[in-house]
């Protein structure tokens, strides 16, 4: 990476969220650093899924998402989404989640959701960026929430690169 983007891209520390997925009777999430709102009227969100994650896969299938997010104090729940593959893996045993609109799983324990219908599909790379329509919200855990920053230390479950 050239200096100028490093010094650019190192200043961001945008909010960290977990993305659900369920779609052909599987069911798959990962944390997420690309995620933004993009509309005010209506309102609309996008969140970027790399194409390496079996959350991408599950995604393209998918009428809906659930997008989750985390407190500081949820280090391990961020681990758990961003530091294992659904290749191998069931990220939701032992977790509270109930299925939300279009069949989206959402986490019991999030600091605050929505689910939202896929409007848009867009290829940004080694990402797809998806626009979401919300449908519900919800949420109530108080506290800062997870970052970036706080959620470095986590080796992803995928490669990167």
């Amino acid at each position: 990476m050239a200096r100028a983007e490093d010094e650019f891209l190192g200043r961001l520390d945008p909010d960290m969220c977990v993305v659900t997925a369920t779609a052909g009777g599987e069911r798959a999430g990962c944390l997420v650093g690309f995620a933004s709102q993009c509309s005010i009227r209506p309102t609309r969100f996008a969140v970027w899924l790399s194409k390496a994650n079996h959350t991408y896969r599950v995604a393209r299938a998918a009428h809906c998402l659930g997008v989750h997010l985390l407190t500081r104090d949820q280090h391990a729940l961020a681990e758990r989404f961003g530091g294992a593959t659904g290749d191998d893996t069931d990220k939701f045993t032992g977790l509270d989640w109930t299925p939300g609109p279009g069949g989206a799983v959402v986490l019991g324990d999030a600091a605050a959701w929505f689910v939202g219908g896929i409007l848009h599909r867009v290829d940004g790379g080694d990402h797809v960026g998806f626009v979401l329509d919300p449908l519900e919200w919800g949420g109530g855990r108080a506290g800062p929430l997870l970052r970036l920053s706080d959620a470095a230390d986590i080796e992803a479950g995928h490669p990167v690169d």
